[in-house]
């Protein structure tokens, strides 16, 4: 079967892709919809609203990532809390989101699905940017998550040196991340067409392989409302 470029195809063929995999897969493609209870218990345990309720600071903000954006996703939020205590509020006081949604979500996952399913590729998230340098190999060609865990010395910024914007470091510093469920749906049910395997055991075994701390949200666009209703400021990281 041909190979499907996720990331590049547009607004109205990414739609389209939804559509033609609900007729293909029949109703279970759009199971966010309907079965978000029965999903969730194969990914993170809490409900989403009960989650939002920790939004909750001085300074709040939301982070939209919606591709692989070089760092973008993870320096921005970094950046924020760093410039917030150098104008006199620590990271305890402020609250800060990111949402990983549409080609975004393979950051949610574990190194071993980016091994196994070549994520890198797939989600098109191979480059880390130019202006930083990845001190891993295994970092640089993205066959594991580069920021789960980075190495010390992984990420530099000409200037500032080596920073921390491993998902990981910035969960310590009390940031919230969340992925989609729509859109691990869609991805997933692609992939298993490609693999000619079956789409719900690939999409349990994917939340079975999230981060630690990662919230599952029905739809990075409900996570979005929810969180500028907690008064979150809303920044597009890509």
């Amino acid at each position: 079967m041909k190979k499907q470029n996720l990331h590049s195809t547009s607004r109205r063929g990414f739609l389209g892709s939804i559509a033609a995999g609900t007729t293909a897969l029949g109703v279970s493609a759009i199971a966010p919809l309907n079965t978000y209870a029965e999903n969730i218990q194969h990914g993170s345990p809490e409900d989403p609203d009960a989650w939002f309720n920790k939004v909750k600071g001085k300074h709040k903000v939301v982070f939209d990532a919606t591709r692989p954006h070089e760092i973008a996703p993870f320096v921005w939020p970094r950046v924020f809390l760093m410039t917030n205590a150098a104008t006199g509020t620590a990271a305890r006081d402020c609250a800060v989101v990111v949402v990983l949604r549409h080609a975004a979500i393979p950051y949610a996952f574990e190194d071993s699905l980016w091994a196994k399913y070549n994520f890198g590729e797939f989600f098109k998230a191979n480059e880390i940017g130019p202006s930083f340098k990845a001190a891993d190999a295994a970092t640089a060609t993205s066959v594991r998550n580069p920021f789960w865990k980075p190495k010390p010395g992984d990420f530099a910024a000409p200037g500032v040196g080596p920073v921390s914007i491993g998902i990981n470091d910035l969960q310590a510093d009390g940031v919230m991340f969340c992925v989609c469920n729509a859109a691990i749906t869609v991805y997933a049910a692609a992939m298993a067409g490609m693999k000619n395997i079956d789409a719900e055991t690939l999409k349990k075994e994917w939340l079975a392989g999230l981060l630690p701390g990662i919230q599952v949200v029905p739809s990075g666009v409900w996570a979005l409302g929810r969180a500028q209703e907690k008064g979150c400021a809303y920044v597009f990281a890509g």
